[in-house]
């Protein structure tokens, strides 16, 4: 079945699969746990996928987190993207580019 005109296949989109989501959605939620963040949203293009974390729904997204295949055999597919655009963490493995965001969970105890 070919698309409408002007928009791309399911084929044409890159996509996070079932693991991914998993690991992303872990990490998410104990994110969420800690009162850090509230709202996702996730976006299937031509080049990438992205899910972004927002801390309020109005506000521009505080991390993206990529998936580029044609990186796969460069820098990896994998990349964490902050607020301001710098590349905070890219590889080849998700779980361990994800460990940057978990580092914002550790806390000095007063």
């Amino acid at each position: 079945m070919n698309a409408p005109f002007g928009f791309p296949s399911e084929h044409d989109r890159v996509a996070f699969d079932r693991g991914e989501l998993g690991v992303i959605l872990s990490v998410y939620g104990r994110m969420v746990a800690a009162g850090e963040w509230r709202d996702y949203a996730m976006s299937f293009l031509r080049e990438m996928a992205v899910f972004s974390v927002f801390r309020r729904a109005t506000e521009h997204p505080l991390y993206r987190i990529e998936k580029r295949p044609r990186l796969r055999n460069a820098q990896g597919q994998y990349a964490v993207i902050g607020m301001d655009g710098r590349v905070l963490k890219r590889g080849h493995d998700l779980r361990v580019v994800l460990r940057v965001l978990e580092k914002k969970l550790i806390r000095p105890v007063e």
